[in-house]
């Protein structure tokens, strides 16, 4: 089965082909006539290079995205504050409140029941809004620098894992390794682990059941979203994973994808269906069938190591800007303008962003800052070397000017007003995460 991505060009090609054929045969078209054409080519020359630049029919992008991609992200995210919270020595019943906060605000029914319907992918400046609000969903705190670090982080390590899948299918596994590790940071506490199970039941009722076809349309669009994103990662760095100007390197050895043969044989079969000779040749690389599949329930082993937490043995991450990212930053800018009156960023933010509610510490000794850097010198210098458009900030909506922006919205909007900071300080028990959430 041919994705529809190349699908897409293979047709742009033919016709264009099949056009330059005609004219050829006929002597009567001059040259303002074939400049139309030539503009055809320059178009498909650029998609060509730039897949994701030129705007592609609705048909290329999938709908079941945006769940894999908010769980996996989220996963990346708990990983890297478990290790901070441990590294800078947060006393283990704040470290521990933080963590179950920030999952039992990502798991809220209501947030997860809105996130698994049907629908495209969100810009990548209103997710990060939505993940800037989650880190914040507890009495930690992170500053600018610290939260652009995270976010580069957590997007890297992700886009790293959909690469290597050896089959789209292998992305639910990745998912399940996430959900695992998270399971295991609440497993005490019995009202969090339910709602972690409850997703387990949405992830392998709707997505288990699948066609690869459709898993093929889910990592294209995954790679699509992250396909600008170059930062660089010391990990990767220091494996050998990622070079230099931010892109990674695929292996060529390990297991093939479970139920294909490892490559280097030809056979070939006679109109009988016989098989009549075979030829082998050297496959450039050290290949290994899959022993087995990995596990899409509940309970399992998910064979593949993508998705586990790399973090788990201490080691000091540095992020650090592509010398090549020019002209992808360029781009990012471009595509990562605000546009919060849209009809996606109207969805997100006024049915995902009321239910993310930052808790406001009671008072000054309850909360604390995390540094993802090593030292606050390093921080603040990131925070200055940071180019403009790589900053995401946090989207300002003037929704409520508009006579066509919903009511629902501008209800959250007015809840953020400054009138807003005149309610009472919230408890310590968690329980104001999710008011909003129930409210919808």
């Amino acid at each position: 089965m041919i994705p529809p991505l190349y699908s897409y060009v293979i047709t742009h090609n033919a016709l264009i082909g099949c056009l330059l054929r005609g004219l050829a045969t006929r002597r009567s078209f001059t040259k303002q006539t074939l400049l139309p054409v030539a503009s055809e080519l320059a178009k498909t020359a650029s998609f060509l290079r730039f897949p994701g630049r030129l705007k592609l029919p609705n048909t290329t992008m999938s709908s079941r995205t945006l769940p894999l991609l908010f769980i996996n992200l989220g996963g990346e995210m708990l990983y890297i504050l478990d290790q901070r919270l441990h590294a800078q020595n947060i006393p283990a019943d704040k470290a521990k409140k933080v963590m179950n906060d920030i999952i039992s605000t990502m798991f809220n029914k209501k947030f997860l029941d809105e996130l698994f319907k049907p629908q495209e992918l969100y810009s990548k400046k209103a997710l990060r809004t939505v993940f800037d609000r989650l880190a914040h969903a507890s009495i930690m705190r992170l500053n600018q620098a610290s939260m652009d670090k995270l976010y580069d982080l957590m997007t890297m390590a992700f886009k790293y894992q959909v690469l290597l899948c050896p089959r789209p299918k292998d992305i639910l596994l990745v998912s399940f390794n996430h959900m695992d590790a998270i399971k295991e940071f609440v497993k005490d506490i019995p009202c969090i682990l339910t709602q972690v199970d409850e997703t387990y039941q949405q992830l392998i009722q709707i997505y288990t059941n699948l066609s690869s076809g459709e898993f093929q349309l889910i990592r294209q669009t995954l790679l699509i979203f992250f396909q600008d994103m170059h930062i660089r990662v010391s990990i990767f760095l220091k494996d050998k994973v990622q070079n230099s100007n931010g892109r990674f390197v695929l292996p060529t050895s390990g297991p093939v994808p479970y139920g294909t043969q490892v490559p280097g044989l030809i056979r070939m079969f006679n109109c009988t269906g016989k098989e009549v000779s075979r030829l082998q040749f050297s496959n450039g690389g050290n290949y290994n069938a899959a022993i087995r599949e990995g596990s899409f329930e509940i309970f399992g082993d998910r064979v593949t190591k993508l998705g586990t937490n790399m973090y788990s043995v201490s080691r000091p991450v540095e992020t650090l800007m592509s010398g090549t990212s020019t002209n992808s930053a360029q781009h990012a800018k471009v595509n990562m303008a605000p546009n919060p009156l849209a009809k996606e960023e109207l969805n997100l933010l006024a049915r995902l962003m009321g239910g993310l509610e930052v808790q406001k510490p009671g008072n000054a000794d309850n909360g604390f800052r995390v540094n993802l850097f090593a030292t606050d010198e390093e921080e603040e210098e990131a925070f200055i070397s940071r180019p403009d458009e790589l900053s995401y900030g946090v989207i300002k909506i003037q929704a409520t000017q508009d006579q066509q922006a919903s009511a629902e919205l501008a209800k959250i909007m007015g809840e953020f007003s400054e009138s807003g900071d005149q309610s009472p300080i919230v408890s310590s028990k968690g329980d104001d995460l999710l008011a909003m959430m129930d409210g919808l």
